[in-house]
């Protein structure tokens, strides 16, 4: 293998970890320099991952490999799973770093926060490229380590005891998951990710012991997606800043778990061997259980972050759905999903915090008419909350038609009442944000209105993001037959690997 193919999934993670670095040399009233250190590194980031891309599209082999422990490698390896979350985790940095330099302007401690964020997207870079199990969950930590300082980082009271819950809830799952990992190495020692599963030619005297395992690893990895009963850390999670709420469930912690899900079932287990093991339908109704419970929680939510939250409770299920119902179809509706959520919530989160720095408002109850105010804003912002409901052409649409025609394919039609039943709760919780913004007249001056400078609703570092990821959503339902959209890069997942019929 050439040296740069070797070593260009370890570049991809040196890029954040040395704009960390750099940032962190820096001093607090360095603004120009770390937002250009920022830029930098977003912009090398996506770059690499963008070539990374193109040289697995066309068969070529990125692995970085080393020894560290007897019979244990650290792996990072670029295959066409990991690109898929490689690309939208690096894309998205980008946007969210544009809108984190606008959004903290003139706040404190913004060496700190930028650090710690460069710093979680190595980590959840890192997730994204793991080979194999060990490496999986030492990134896996790192994530959990290096998201807390951003959830804290206002310091107040409220934000501290979220921190704490955050804490409690990660590293719970953290153990269970490094149990049934180090169970899992007695039973068959150190293995890579494979295709197929790397556990399928097992003796069948070990199948209990494998269910139990599975049910650790799950437990672990369902903290970090949200899965009931381990999702209260989430919405207390919202204290944290805008583009920190954009991060945990676009694209890092909750789409980290998720992933990690995606990983077990298909790369430890294999889908046949789960579906032999019949773990895979205890697995499917948790994931539809949660997918009804966010959605009614959401319905009760006067916060408009508590709402998203709830919201991202629900619609990071519908990952672990696709996954867990033993069809292709559903499979790729699934893993389709793990890129348009995240488009999807990360422009609303974007358009949330445009609303609360603008105007002060906080509460889905003082929405009224904020439409005429921040046009730009609330347009992103209703294209994103139409692609949630599922409304054609747009990114969600595209998810929800292959989850339900998987499940049809696979004789699942309770699923189709899932979905459906999701759809319209999605429709009657956000449907009325939609009426308030854009019908209904304010009623009264705002919380807390910031004077507008220039011809802009908001500053344009905190309007092109929401703005762009809004474009995203149309392009990724209006393309979904290319090749290199979302949809088209999990059909080619799915012909290469192992969700094909």
């Amino acid at each position: 293998m050439p040296i740069f193919d070797s070593m260009l999934p370890l570049l991809v993670l040196m890029t954040s970890l040395v704009t960390a670095a750099v940032i962190f040399a820096l001093g607090e009233e360095r603004a120009k320099a770390r937002t250009f250190f920022n830029l930098l590194g977003a912009l090398a980031k996506l770059a690499l991952v963008g070539f990374m891309l193109w040289g697995v599209f066309h068969e070529r082999v990125f692995e970085t490999r080393w020894r560290f422990m007897p019979q244990l490698d650290f792996v990072l390896r670029a295959d066409s799973m990991t690109i898929l979350f490689s690309t939208l985790s690096a894309g998205l940095w980008l946007l969210t770093t544009i809108y984190a330099i606008g959004y903290l302007e003139g706040s404190p401690n913004r060496r700190r926060f930028f650090g710690y964020f460069s710093l979680c997207v190595t980590a959840t870079m890192g997730v994204s490229l793991a080979g194999n199990l060990i490496t999986f969950f030492v990134f896996y930590e790192l994530l959990t380590l290096t998201t807390y300082p951003l959830v804290v980082h206002r310091g107040t009271d409220k934000a501290i005891k979220a921190g704490s819950m955050y804490l409690r809830y990660t590293l719970g799952g953290s153990a269970a998951m490094l149990a049934g990992m180090l169970w899992l190495y007695v039973l068959v020692g150190p293995f890579d990710f494979a295709e197929t599963g790397a556990l399928s030619a097992l003796d069948p005297r070990l199948h209990w012991q494998l269910i139990a395992i599975f049910v650790l690893l799950i437990g672990g990895l369902g903290v970090k997606a949200a899965l009931i009963p381990l999702h209260r850390w989430l919405p207390e999670a919202m204290v944290a800043p805008a583009p920190v709420s954009a991060l945990l469930h676009a694209v890092a912690v909750v789409k980290a778990g998720a992933f990690g899900i995606v990983r077990v079932v298909y790369d430890v287990y294999g889908i046949e061997f789960s579906r032999d093991l019949g773990v895979l339908p205890g697995l499917a109704a948790i994931a539809a259980l949660t997918i009804l419970y966010g959605s009614i929680r959401a319905l009760t939510q006067d916060d408009f972050k508590r709402r998203l939250a709830f919201s991202t409770v629900s619609q990071v299920s519908y990952i672990t759905l696709g996954v867990s119902l033993f069809g292709p179809i559903a499979s790729i509706g699934g893993l389709v999903h793990l890129v348009h959520q995240g488009i999807m919530k990360i422009t609303m989160f974007f358009a949330a915090g445009n609303v609360a720095e603008a105007l002060g408002a906080h509460k889905v109850s003082e929405l009224d008419g904020v439409g005429r105010r921040m046009p730009g804003t609330m347009a992103a912002f209703s294209v994103a909350a139409l692609g949630m409901i599922g409304v054609p052409p747009l990114a969600g649409f595209i998810s929800k038609w292959y989850l339900g025609w998987g499940a049809a394919a696979a004789g699942q039609y309770w699923a189709l009442g899932v979905l459906a039943a999701s759809s319209l709760l999605n429709a009657a919780y956000f449907l009325p944000i939609l009426y308030r913004a854009w019908f209904k007249p304010q009623r009264k001056p705002w919380p807390h209105e910031h004077l507008r400078r220039g011809r802009f609703e908001i500053s344009p570092w905190l309007l092109l993001p929401p703005v762009a990821t809004a474009v995203l959503v149309v392009l990724a339902g209006l393309l979904a037959g290319h090749p290199f959209s979302p949809l088209g890069w999990v059909r080619i997942i799915a012909g290469r690997e192992y969700l094909a019929p």
